[in-house]
């Protein structure tokens, strides 16, 4: 299994063997190409799959999703994604947009990109499109791409691809609240207070002060008894709760073993005391030690 890391939108682009027209987007016709080989991608960059019907059993995160129809599935820097499937190569019907969030600085699109919350790990599903709204992306797709050959890079130029993608991200985000609405809210809610609150624990960095975070902290934070919270977990996605944050803390791990951080360097970032704690409980999640998931 190859795994790519997409650190720029031009390094999937030249993996699909499409044209480079930017600096920081890309926007691929898959339509135009050969087949090409199938990658885990380590992504540094956003990115939109809009796609006719996407290969079967694809890893987004810690699952495996499926994916039928015309539909598109929404990539954030820091996720892991793609195919594990052999074979000669994959053929795709539809589009690719990826960008450089140095794309968006200082813009008001970077100040709403927290808002579109199905770039989250949590929202593991892809977003359903009807034929009206296939046409208007797609359409809206291929206008970005004529812009972007037939115009110099410049401060003008990116407000213009901006406005693009909002637009874009706007149609999708109509397809997420549709989604979400016809959703197990319940479920969805504990899950994605959850997720949110781990997201959190780490960016504020609290695992310096106090590790790998605990059930018993989760719980309490979201207002519950540690017995009860387990039981909503439990419900939710038919494991545990600390199984849930260890796999959560080693799909964390993958994506800095994959930019090239050590062992040592991985499990201090993550909160664990000693690296053989890390590596424990990374067989125990994967059943492969860090170094034989980086061979």
């Amino acid at each position: 299994m190859k795994i790519l890391k997409v650190d720029n939108p031009n390094v999937f682009a030249r993996h699909v063997s499409a044209p480079e027209i930017h600096p920081l987007i890309s926007v691929i016709h898959f339509d135009e190409l050969a087949p090409f080989p199938h990658s885990m991608n380590n992504y540094g960059v956003y990115g939109l799959f809009i796609q006719r019907e996407f290969p079967k059993s694809l890893v987004y995160g810690t699952k495996t999703i499926q994916a039928s129809g015309s539909s598109i599935i929404a990539v954030a820097p820091g996720q892991l994604g793609g195919s594990k499937e052999g074979g000669n190569g994959i053929a795709l019907s539809g589009w690719a947009v990826l960008w450089s969030p140095e794309l968006l600085e200082d813009s008001s699109l970077e100040k709403q990109m927290k808002d579109y919350e199905f770039f989250s790990y949590f929202f593991s599903d892809s977003l359903q499109i009807d034929p009206a709204e296939w046409q208007a992306i797609t359409q809206l797709a291929s206008q970005l791409r004529s812009e972007l050959q037939q115009h110099e890079d410049g401060a003008p130029l990116r407000s213009i691809v901006q406005s693009y993608l909002h637009l874009i991200l706007e149609y999708c985000k109509r397809a997420y609240l549709r989604q979400s609405a016809n959703g197990n809210d319940g479920d969805n809610d504990i899950l994605k207070r959850f997720h949110t609150l781990l997201e959190k624990y780490y960016r504020d960095e609290k695992q310096k002060i106090h590790g790998v975070p605990s059930v018993a902290y989760c719980a309490r934070e979201l207002a519950y008894s540690p017995r009860y919270f387990g039981d909503l977990v439990h419900k939710a996605t038919g494991g545990s709760a600390i199984g849930y944050i260890h796999s959560f803390v080693i799909n964390q791990s993958k994506n800095f073993l994959m930019k090239g951080l050590s062992i040592g360097e991985t499990a201090q970032l993550l909160g664990f005391s000693y690296p053989h704690h890390f590596t424990r409980l990374f067989k125990s999640v994967t059943g492969l030690t860090p170094s034989e998931f980086m061979k």
